[in-house]
């Protein structure tokens, strides 16, 4: 079933109330119309038996001449006359009314309005006369005055409902307005304003959802700049990936592999001049200084090229193996625990940058022989652990050739909205203990 309109309630609720005040108002009336009705019925029924109290002294008082001698009476006003002999036999009754003869009023109406008055009784004789009051024609009258105003008031009600629906519906239409403003607005029509209606509700109403217009499109607005600023970020992003590999590659295959030929050209000519001091000290010398530029090398080519998240344990693995080839006296334990929570490509490539630069300070200051170092994932967190049992000094401050340096180290963890800590071991050294969020890993 279809909801009635807010205006069709309002007009059914407003009728309803105008019907209960003519229902209060028809009680008030069938209670004074009762009233009425007993008084005149008494009144009558007193009067008539005066009369026939003083007419009972001239009539005879055998039965045939008294029924002759009433006979002319004929009916007495809102009364019936009745004879009746010692027996209890009806014997005369007069006529029945005239007015509005054969109509009755509803037993129910007649019950609520019918006069509750005892007959009068008058001895003539052995004869009874009683004098039974009737109201039957005033109830009829007072049930045509009740069908007449009961017909007006339901013609009132129906042009009330009718006049208050019309005037309801012209006064609501600013609501329909309201109501396709705010389904257009639910299409995109975040440019659709409603005018100022002249009631204060209303214009109330109209200045709010403008305001409401108005914070949707410049939070839309927002959203596109947004989505906009995203796409180009991410656009320039790629464009940066791609040069950075595009310099990667050239690194490798041009300077790499450069410094690998003059590597080997050194490493011949030591080869060749081993009784020859003076030409192989300077062959050394180059030797070892393309090894650290292979190593440079290296290190930018890891900068340039993003590590994959899911590959960092092996990354670890392979560049911790590749540090114990090169420092042969420092014993080197690793320790990954990540329990499936693989960090994202960032945060890969920050972590083997810590730890390049820490294992790369060990190396040039701490003289340590064992490094011990953690990398473990848990409660949100990523924590790269590394400690040393050197002379711990050196390894607070950062020095050149060392790359970024713990200085540096420390602002690419904070970057990444993480805290950097150093101890020193009870048995002597240095430590630091680098704490990253998983923020693209762990689940809400």
């Amino acid at each position: 079933m279809r909801p009635l309109r807010l205006h069709t309630r309002i007009s059914l609720v407003l009728t309803g109330l105008a019907g209960s005040l003519c229902a209060i108002l028809v009680g008030l009336w069938l209670h004074g119309a009762r009233q009425g009705i007993h008084e005149e019925i008494e009144a009558a029924n007193r009067v008539s038996g005066q009369w026939l109290a003083v007419l009972v002294e001239r009539l005879p008082a055998n039965a045939a001449d008294l029924q002759a001698a009433l006979a002319p009476l004929g009916r007495i006003r809102a009364n019936e006359l009745q004879l009746l002999d010692a027996a209890g036999r009806l014997h005369y009754r007069s006529p029945p009314p005239t007015y509005k003869a054969g109509r009755q009023a509803p037993d129910w109406f007649g019950e609520l309005l019918r006069p509750q008055i005892a007959p009068r009784v008058l001895a003539v004789g052995e004869l009874q006369l009683r004098l039974v009051p009737d109201a039957s024609r005033a109830v009829i009258d007072a049930w045509d005055d009740l069908c007449a105003v009961a017909g007006w008031a339901l013609g009132l009600l129906g042009l009330l409902f009718v006049v208050v629906s019309r005037a309801l519906d012209r006064a609501l239409r600013p609501l329909d307005e309201v109501m396709r403003a705010l389904q257009r607005i639910g299409y995109g029509r975040f440019d659709l304003r409603l005018p100022v209606f002249p009631v204060p509700e209303l214009a109330s109403l109209s200045k709010a959802f403008n305001g409401m217009a108005d914070r949707l499109r410049a939070a839309v607005d927002d959203n596109v700049r947004l989505e906009t600023e995203r796409e180009l970020a991410q656009r320039l992003q790629s464009r940066l990936e791609e040069e950075r590999r595009q310099i990667a590659r050239e690194l490798h295959d041009e300077m790499a592999q450069g410094i690998t030929a003059v590597r080997a050209l050194a490493g011949a000519v030591i080869q060749r001049t081993a009784e020859q001091p003076v030409v192989q000290a300077p062959a050394q010398h180059i030797l070892a200084v393309t090894g650290e530029l292979q190593d440079g090398v290296r290190r930018i080519l890891h900068r340039l090229r993003p590590l994959p998240g899911g590959e960092l344990a092996a990354r670890l693995n392979d560049y911790c193996a590749n540090w114990r080839r090169q420092h042969e006296t420092v014993a080197l334990q690793l320790r990954v625990a990540l329990d499936g929570h693989e960090p994202d490509d960032a945060l890969a490539a920050a972590v083997l940058r810590i730890v390049q630069e820490g294992l790369t300070n060990v190396a040039r200051h701490a003289a340590a022989s064992e490094v011990e170092l953690s990398v473990s994932g848990d409660d949100g967190v990523l924590r790269v652990a590394l400690r040393d049992n050197g002379r711990g000094a050196g390894g607070r401050s950062a020095a050149a050739g060392c790359g970024l340096g713990l200085t540096g180290m420390g602002e690419r963890v904070a970057g990444l909205g993480g805290s950097l800590q150093f101890f020193t071991p009870a048995g002597g050294g240095f430590g630091l203990v680098a704490t990253l969020p998983l923020y693209s890993l762990e689940e809400a």
